[in-house]
């Protein structure tokens, strides 16, 4: 689950224009992140069946002091840049550390939810009073950019979560090679990878019996409801999710539950639904070994040292731009 810029009203338009004049009809998985569904996203890192949270977690906490350690690399300081940082919860713990040790940091979250950037501030204001901070609320490039002026401190920028396995691989190798040219050889991009396991443990991760990755999906029709005039009547969709295990990738889907007609007047368009009908939402992609290699070499980048969480198979690599 991922978050990006929030376009205007015309693009988000378009976007669903496009989606739902597909076939098969699909939704961008990039406008899930209005204000509720960055809660809602929130609610589901807590869930017992979201193993990726603990997953990466376990990896700061166990392993704090040998990234710290290849962050700084005998610097006098960095800047610590995290793309969709939501509530920063486990950045905290790097944080915590790095300032127990004296480092000289400061970190600069990037979100599109202004709700979560002002919600972390305060926490992080009031947990760590000597921290630098500077939240940014807007699109990741753009903001990258802004920031790429002051060459003078090595960036780490931060992609938590497994974000990355939102991205089909052509767009993957895209988003980081436009990471890549903001960066300048002494940065680094620290990515957290969800790796292949159980598919058991995956689909009930996406698929959780409390209905809150259910709410998370279904929001999307809210948003369109809201900001494009729809008339989505959402007892009338279901979420459901799979996991493919050749393919290493989860898929999640809005199914209509009857034939219906949903009408959306920005647009001026009507669409149709057929009796079980799915809307692609989201694919979560899960990663091999070959497979981070590959991804890396494609994109401007080697593989500088990886931290490994072997009980939830979860990674967090460090890529050096090349």
């Amino acid at each position: 689950m991922q978050g990006s810029r929030t376009p205007d009203l015309s693009q988000f338009a378009e976007d669903v224009l496009h989606g739902l004049s597909s076939m098969p009809k699909q939704l961008s998985s990039r406008y899930f992140y209005d204000d509720e569904g960055s809660r809602l996203f929130q609610q589901i890192m807590e869930l017992p069946e979201y193993y990726p949270t603990r997953a990466e977690f376990k990896i700061f906490r166990e392993q704090k002091d040998a990234i710290c350690d290849v962050f700084l690399s005998d610097r006098g300081g960095i800047d610590i840049i995290e793309l969709g940082a939501g509530d920063g919860a486990k950045t905290s713990v790097l944080i915590e550390h790095f300032l127990r040790v004296g480092s000289d940091i400061t970190y600069l979250p990037i979100d599109i939810s202004q709700e979560a950037n002002d919600a972390l501030e305060k926490r992080f204001h009031r947990n760590f009073p000597t921290l630098r901070i500077s939240p940014h609320t807007g699109d990741y490039f753009k903001v990258l950019e802004d920031l790429n002026s002051d060459g003078s401190r090595r960036k780490v920028i931060l992609f938590l979560g497994s974000n990355i396995g939102n991205f089909q691989q052509n767009s993957a190798v895209d988003f980081f090679r436009r990471l890549r040219r903001v960066m300048t050889d002494d940065d680094r991009l620290f990515i957290g990878f969800d790796m292949q396991k159980d598919p058991r443990v995956i689909v009930a991760a996406y698929d959780d019996p409390q209905g809150v990755t259910a709410a998370f999906n279904l929001n999307l029709l809210t948003r369109i409801n809201r900001e494009l005039g729809g008339d989505f009547d959402l007892t009338k969709f279901s979420h459901y999710a799979q996991y493919r295990p050749v393919e290493c990738a989860a898929r999640s889907f809005l199914i209509s539950r009857e034939k219906q007609t949903v009408h959306i007047s920005a647009l001026g368009r009507s669409f149709d639904f057929e009796q079980w009908e799915a809307i692609f939402m989201e694919i979560s992609q899960k990663y091999t070994q070959p497979m981070i290699e590959e991804l890396a070499e494609k994109s401007g980048f080697e593989i500088e040292t990886e931290f490994v969480n072997e009980d939830d198979f979860y990674v967090n690599s460090l890529w050096r731009p090349v």
